[in-house]
């Protein structure tokens, strides 16, 4: 066919078809390329036997769950309000303490007792080289301590009124010995006691070779419980003394220490000697061995129950000769209370012939009886 459309060699060519004829055979062409393609896309397109699955799609909206509602914590309740705690019945005060017994009324002296009062602590009462426990350079408590001694003030209350009885005016030398620290001391000491059945005036003085180191002074009356003082004065380089206010019943001190009660019967740490002696030889059957005296005793600073222990009698070698006398001892209450010894002669109508002064520390005075005159003999 196609050598039949080409010209022989050699031979003019043949006219062309005109360009009508190449559209008509071009859309043929076309046309059959196009039916070709859709049998194909049909056969493509076809549904197969089994349907196919429809798939369907959905927007789904999720909406987020709402939050819970919380309900507002509610505040608590609020508290009851405390009820106010009763208050606690008030205690009741005590009873104002009964008075304390004394020993005697207010004109009479203390009387025999056997009990003693345990110690309790206390401040030093100066040196032991005067008559009476030295108080002078010491600060104590200024109220006596006798709620101590309550039992032997009792038991004394219940005893009958003592009966005194003093000696005569009368001048006493003694001879001492003494210690002071380390250093051993020999003095002199002397007592002068007046009296005239209304008043009375004690001195006593100690001192070493000519001059005098201390001196004690009590002055006062006389009633019918024996000494009764007024003023009681010590003296080594200044004078301090205390002064029995009886319508006051206080003493009253001069170196501005508080007033303390005064007591019935209370004597100074002069008085209380002669006060004891005067109790004995009044009435010598009441005080037995191992009784005991309780006197209220008044120092320059201080007043303090004494209580003095009632021994046997002994037979004493002094400078002035043998005497028997019966031994009294007050010994100490407290840590610094000094111990008083006292030997009173019933032939001296209890004058004391001899008497030791110890203090805590050691250091002591032994005063012992050298002479005896009338008042205003002969030195």
């Amino acid at each position: 066919m196609t050598a039949a459309l080409l010209p022989p060699h050699g031979a003019a060519p043949p006219e062309r078809p005109p360009w009508r004829t190449l559209a008509v055979v071009a859309a043929v062409v076309v046309a059959a390329h196009l039916a070709l393609l859709g049998w194909v896309s049909g056969a493509m397109l076809r549904p197969s036997a089994a349907p196919a699955e429809t798939f369907i799609t959905r927007t789904i909206v999720v909406t987020p769950p709402a939050p819970p509602v919380v309900e507002a914590p509610k505040p608590p309740p609020p508290k009851p309000a405390a009820a106010p705690k009763p208050k606690p019945p008030p205690k009741p005060r005590p009873a104002p303490p009964a008075p304390e017994p004394v020993a005697a009324p207010a004109a009479e002296p203390q009387p025999a007792t056997t009990v003693e009062a345990p110690a309790a602590p206390a401040e030093p009462e100066g040196t032991a080289t005067a008559a009476g426990s030295g108080d002078a350079g010491a600060t104590q408590a200024p109220t006596p301590d006798l709620a101590a001694s309550a039992p032997a003030m009792a038991s004394a209350a219940a005893e009958p009124p003592a009966t005194t009885k003093l000696p005569g005016s009368v001048r006493l030398k003694f001879s001492a010995t003494g210690q002071l620290g380390s250093a051993p001391m020999n003095l002199f000491g002397e007592l002068e006691w007046k009296q005239d059945g209304q008043a009375y005036d004690a001195r006593l003085s100690m001192g070493a070779l000519f001059v005098t180191l201390r001196s004690q002074h009590s002055q006062g009356t006389i009633g019918p419980g024996g000494i009764e003082p007024t003023r009681f004065s010590d003296t080594r380089k200044a004078e301090v003394a205390s002064h029995f206010v009886r319508d006051q019943g206080q003493v009253v001190f001069s170196n501005n220490t508080p007033p303390v009660a005064l007591m019935p019967g209370a004597q100074d740490r002069l008085s209380v000697m002669l006060q004891l002696g005067a109790l004995m030889a009044g009435d010598p059957a009441r005080y037995t061995t191992d009784g005991a005296i309780a006197i209220q005793t008044v120092g320059t600073r201080d007043a303090d129950l004494w209580i003095f222990k009632i021994g046997e009698e002994e037979l004493l070698h002094l400078p002035a000769g043998d005497f028997v006398a019966r031994k009294l001892t007050r010994n100490p209450r407290k840590p610094y209370d000094d111990t008083v010894e006292l030997w009173l002669a019933p032939a001296l109508g209890y004058l004391p012939v001899r008497f030791k002064l110890t203090q805590a520390n050691g250091d002591f005075a032994d005063m012992r009886l050298r002479e005896r005159l009338p008042d205003g003999g002969p030195n």
